[in-house]
């Protein structure tokens, strides 16, 4: 698993941070090269490369490039590494008052844990 660096010591040794806005799944997630990633499940099997064409913002460290909705031309490139299904939550619903009106149900959440693998602007 990749080491996470604050940014702030990276800054602080001159070198440059590039990370990109990207969507999928209807959310949006914040993204550098090395990150792992747990987004909504997608149709494809573990060792595969995903690309995400849907950039809306890219830095370099210096410059931002904000798409107007999607930046033209970038590419984040993915690796899937597994699908799987997170926790499982309990759902439960009552009518105070009515008697037995309860219910009881539970939930997991599908998802793709991928890791980015290169940032094309």
């Amino acid at each position: 698993m990749p080491r996470r660096i604050s940014a702030s010591f990276i800054e602080k040794a001159g070198a440059t941070i590039m990370y990109a806005v990207i969507e999928t799944g209807g959310k949006q997630y914040q993204v550098r090269e090395g990150d792992i990633v747990f987004i909504e499940k997608l149709p494809v099997e573990a060792e595969e490369t995903v690309s995400f064409d849907k950039v809306i913002a890219v830095s370099d460290g210096e410059n931002v490039n904000v798409g107007a909705p999607y930046v033209t031309g970038a590419v984040v490139e993915a690796k899937v590494l597994k699908n799987g299904k997170a926790k499982k939550i309990t759902v439960f619903t009552y009518k105070p008052k009515k008697g037995s009106a309860h219910r009881k149900q539970g939930h997991r959440q599908p998802y793709t844990q991928v890791r980015i693998e290169s940032i094309k602007a």
